[in-house]
């Protein structure tokens, strides 16, 4: 009678010939997918509670604008300063700022601009008076200001 001869020997590799091109697929992915933060907000931001809320419909003709007490008191001081995307401005700067970002967007586009404002709210009323009056003069008519959902008590 003949003998069967068992393999000892099997190799069960995985083929990873492919691997390189898979991790480089799914970086370019990622890099594609992620929205990476655009301005560093320097101020300090405890905003508001508010009962009645509405979603904006497009967010790309939004632009922000920030007010509380720097982050950094040492260099800025304790006075609640307005922060335009990562620099600090006055508020005769506001209109200039408006300008510039109308600039960023379509020419039939212009007119629809809305400013953001995301206001401290221990900020004094006088620095947003003087902030709307400005808006004001730069025709941005749209005002928005953010806040955060009441809890329900």
């Amino acid at each position: 009678m003949s003998k069967f001869k068992k393999k000892a020997n099997t190799k069960q590799d995985i083929p990873t010939s492919a691997l390189p091109d898979i991790i480089f697929m799914l970086l370019f992915f990622f890099m594609v997918t992620t929205v990476l933060r655009e301005v560093t907000i320097n101020v300090k931001q405890r905003i508001p509670d508010a009962t009645q809320l509405r979603k904006l419909e497009r967010k790309s003709l939004v632009s922000y604008l920030y007010v509380g007490e720097p982050k950094k008191t040492d260099q800025w001081g304790t006075e609640p300063r307005i922060q335009a995307n990562d620099v600090f401005i006055e508020p005769k700067d506001v209109t200039l700022w408006v300008a510039q970002e109308k600039d960023k967007l379509n020419e039939v586009e212009r007119d629809q601009i809305t400013i953001a404002l995301k206001v401290d709210k221990e900020a004094k009323r006088g620095l947003i008076s003087d902030i709307e009056l400005q808006l004001r003069k730069a025709n941005a008519r749209k005002l928005l200001y953010s806040t955060i959902l009441e809890a329900p008590e």
